[in-house]
C-alpha cells in the first residue's frame, strides 16, 4: 500500500527515468546473453524496457497498479513487448518460468529482517534456470547519510541472505544511477545460481 500510495503522488525519488546504468554495465560486460528476463520490482519500467530494447524476453512485476499502468504506457510508446505483472513477488506466482535472469533495483533491500530476505532470496532462486543469474542492486550501509534514502544493508546481510541458493560472483560498491548530484551508494550484487 506505500509504494501505491507513492506512485498516486509521484512521491518516487528512486525513479530516474532511464535505465540504471549498473544494469546496463553488468549486461553488457559480462555479458549476459538475451534470454527469458524478470524484473522484480519493476516500477514505471525503465529497466524492464531496455531489457527488452536488447533482445530479452521480458516478464516486470510491481506491486503497485499505479506502477504498472504507467510502465505499460512507457512500453507502448517505446514499442516494446514486456509482460507486465501486478502482484507481490513473494505470494504470487509468476507465469512464464524458468527464467536465465533476474534483476531487482532496491527490491532486497526492503526486507528488513534477514527471515525476509532469505525468503525473497528463495523466491528469485525458485523462478530461475538452473545456474540463472541474478543481479541485485541493494542500498549500501558504508553510507552514513542524513535525511531520506533507500534502506541500507551490510555485506553480511547480502550473504546471509544468499548463501547457500546462490553463488556471488562479484559484490561491489558504488552508486545508484540518480538524476540527484549526491546519489545514494549501492551494493552490486551478481550471483548466479547454485545447483
Amino acid at each position: 500500500d506505500r509504494f501505491e500510495e507513492r506512485y498516486e503522488k509521484g512521491d518516487t525519488p528512486w525513479d530516474s527515468g532511464k535505465p540504471d546504468y549498473n544494469l546496463i554495465n553488468i549486461v553488457t560486460q559480462k555479458p549476459i546473453l538475451s534470454c527469458k528476463a524478470i524484473d522484480i520490482g519493476c516500477g514505471t519500467s525503465n529497466n524492464a524496457i531496455w531489457l527488452a530494447q536488447h533482445g530479452f524476453e521480458v516478464t516486470a512485476s510491481d506491486v503497485s497498479e499505479t506502477a504498472i499502468q504507467k510502465a505499460q504506457e512507457k512500453a507502448t510508446a517505446a514499442n516494446v513487448k514486456c509482460t507486465f505483472i501486478v502482484g507481490d513477488f513473494l505470494s504470487q506466482e509468476i507465469a512464464g518460468t524458468p527464467f536465465g535472469f533476474a534483476f531487482d533495483r532496491g527490491c532486497f533491500h526492503a526486507f528488513n529482517s534477514d527471515k525476509e530476505r532469505i525468503r525473497f532470496t528463495e523466491n528469485v532462486a525458485s523462478v530461475l534456470d538452473r545456474d540463472g543469474l541474478w543481479l541485485s542492486l541493494i542500498g549500501n550501509a558504508d553510507e552514513h547519510r542524513d535525511g531520506p534514502g533507500p534502506p541500507r544493508r551490510t555485506a553480511k546481510d547480502i550473504v546471509t541472505a544468499v548463501e547457500p541458493r546462490f553463488e556471488i560472483l562479484s559484490l561491489e560498491s558504488g552508486h545508484f544511477d540518480s538524476i540527484h548530484p549526491n546519489p545514494p551508494r549501492a551494493w552490486i550484487c551478481l550471483m548466479q545460481k547454485r545447483e
